[in-house]
């Protein structure tokens, strides 16, 4: 016998085959925990202690892995904002993968909350080396991705410690690996398995998540338990598919789902509504009973190309008419008690102040030969914008409207700068447009965009331009333009600072906001999907944001009509929230 390690000898195995076995009581705290573990989705706000922390990471440093390879590495995220950007990564894909699949499966998934990155107060990612290659590991050389089960078997003796210990964990895979890998400055060759939320539970589930809604079960063993090979009579049936062919702190954000829970109401009741409120909430909304449309227009050089079925001398009229509150958006904004700012985007991005809208001078070009918009005038039109938006937060909500003949082209065309598609993927009819027209518009935005896709990479390269960052945006409005898009997305960066949420409208009303998070990834997480409109290219922008329409009535209106019917239920369902009864735990009600 060795005096060293093993100390049985074979005469001891064999007499006793199960003396390695635990006591009972052990077998059976085990089969507990590992029934007992949960996919968590709320949290509280108090911190773990770091002792815990480390204790979880320890569990999963202990776990088998190939080769002894020990390819896993812990990246522990506390980092509010490096929070509140993953969290606006995982919106994004929630509405991707809610589009692939059935129109109930995805409106079923869209009920559903799927991660708690913005309530952990801790994230934890699982990182995998893999920069080793594969022939160099023990085990590796035929299962390549042996090191990845590895890490997997490390986040499962971590969930399974963390809840020994009363914490919980929620493992989130709703990311593109790449822009996880960006966001935490992975070097090549390192791939991360998601992210791991961890902190206090705010829910004790009974049975799995998905079980209790109803969203799938848990096959009986004999359905997945087969003997010696894969059978070839009849086959086990397949995984079932459902394809079709600066944030809010934790503490609010779990006092806004508390809060909600609270009401003589069952959870949830309100649909998408209740999300949004718990987010306004969160960013300290809750008294919100009022606020201001911003309708901002500008004329667009481009409708000579007979792009546009109405001359712009139409947008002149309703501009006036806005003025005077008779325009359908000013009509809009008073019946869903908002007051209107209205703002001349073709001179210097003033409030108007008279009873008539003052025409635009500038000189501006037409994006298929030069430039919308000069450098300085962006500039302008940002800082004018930042201005009014911060003073116009006081007053509660932020709608946005905007007033351009001709600018659905424009927006097209920033659509397909900002998100990559390809313009006859972002093209649409527009109001009152044909065939001819749509055709025309085509032509424009595909030279618009190959101009500024032309000077930002080589006219060899494959991919489309990355715009992110302030002066990368500030070029592409330049470049692109909409003296209305421009000011409006300075508008959403000084109502985001100043802590008010901003309501978004049709597409030209949305890629503001898309053009705020690419300048301050934090103002995510204060904007709300008013409306999706008809054009083909604003579900791709709602999608990139990450965020769900509030209503979907296929308007065509624009003038920010679709952002003050959000308004108008948004306001109604902050009202529910502070005036509806309430249980106290007994489930007696409360005033």
């Amino acid at each position: 016998m060795p005096t060293i390690g093993d100390t049985s000898s074979a005469r001891s195995r064999g007499d006793d085959p199960a003396g390695w076995a635990f006591p009972p009581a052990d077998v059976a705290a085990l089969r507990r925990i590992i029934d007992a573990r949960r996919d968590i989705r709320r949290f509280r706000s108090d911190p773990v202690p770091s002792a815990l922390v480390r204790q979880v990471i320890t569990a999963g440093h202990h776990g088998p892995s190939v080769g002894h390879s020990q390819p896993w590495r812990f990246i522990v995220v506390d980092d509010p904002q490096l929070r509140d950007r993953a969290a606006a990564m995982a919106d994004r894909a929630r509405l991707q993968q809610a589009g692939r699949l059935e129109a109930d499966r995805a409106a079923r998934l869209l009920d559903l909350k799927l991660e708690g990155l913005r309530e952990a107060p801790l994230g934890v990612v699982v990182a995998c080396d893999r920069r080793v290659p594969a022939v160099g590991v023990l085990g590796r050389a035929t299962f390549p991705d042996a090191d990845l089960w590895s890490c997997a078997a490390a986040i499962e003796n971590m969930w399974l410690t963390a809840r020994a210990l009363g914490l919980g964990m929620g493992w989130v895979t709703l990311f593109e690996p790449e822009a996880l890998a960006d966001l935490l400055g992975l070097p090549d060759g390192v791939e991360t398995l998601g992210w791991l939320c961890l902190g206090w539970p705010d829910e004790r589930p009974p049975a799995p998540g998905l079980e209790r809604v109803a969203w799938s079960k848990r096959l009986p063993l004999e359905d997945v338990l087969m003997h010696d090979r894969w059978p070839t009579g009849e086959q086990p049936a397949r995984p079932p598919s459902h394809l079709r062919v600066s944030a809010p702190s934790q503490d609010r954000m779990v006092g806004a789902t508390d809060r909600a829970d609270e009401l003589l109401s069952p959870p949830g009741s309100l649909g998408l509504l209740d999300r949004v409120l718990d987010r306004l909430i969160a960013i300290g909304g809750a008294d919100l009973d009022g606020g201001t449309l911003v309708l901002a227009g500008t004329d667009h050089p481009v409708v000579s190309h007979r792009v546009s079925a109405f001359p712009a001398s139409t947008g002149h009229d309703v501009m006036e008419a806005a003025v005077a509150g008779r325009s359908v958006g000013a009509v809009a904004a008073v019946s869903a008690g908002l007051d209107i700012v209205v703002i001349d985007a073709g001179m210097d991005g003033a409030p108007v102040p008279g009873a008539r809208a003052r025409r635009p001078r500038d000189t501006r070009g037409d994006l298929v030969g030069t430039d919308a918009l000069s450098s300085a005038d962006v500039d302008r039109l940002l800082e004018a914008g930042r201005a009014i938006g911060r003073e116009v937060a006081g007053r509660g909500l932020v709608a946005l409207g905007e007033v351009g003949i001709g600018n659905t082209t424009v927006a097209a065309a920033l659509t397909c700068a900002l998100t990559g598609i390809e313009p006859a993927a972002a093209v649409g009819l527009g109001s009152g447009a044909d065939a001819e027209m749509v055709g025309r518009k085509l032509l424009v935005v595909e030279s618009a965009v190959a101009r500024w896709a032309g000077r930002v990479v080589p006219r060899a390269g494959d991919h489309a331009p990355v715009v992110t960052g302030p002066d990368v945006v500030r070029g592409l409005l330049a470049a692109l333009g909409g003296g209305e898009i421009a000011v409006l997305t300075g508008v959403v960066l000084g109502a985001t600072e100043a802590g008010s949420p901003v309501v978004l409208d049709g597409l030209a009303g949305s890629l503001p906001g898309l053009c705020a998070v690419r300048i301050e990834p934090a103002a995510q997480a204060y904007l709300v999907a008013g409306q999706v409109s008809r054009e083909r290219a604003h579900r791709i922008v709602l999608d990139e944001l990450g965020l769900e329409p509030v209503v979907d009535l296929r308007l065509r209106a624009g003038e920010g009509v679709g952002a003050c019917l959000a308004s108008s239920l948004i306001l109604q369902g902050l009202a529910i929230r502070r005036h509806a009864a309430r249980t106290t735990d007994s489930g007696t009600p409360t005033p």
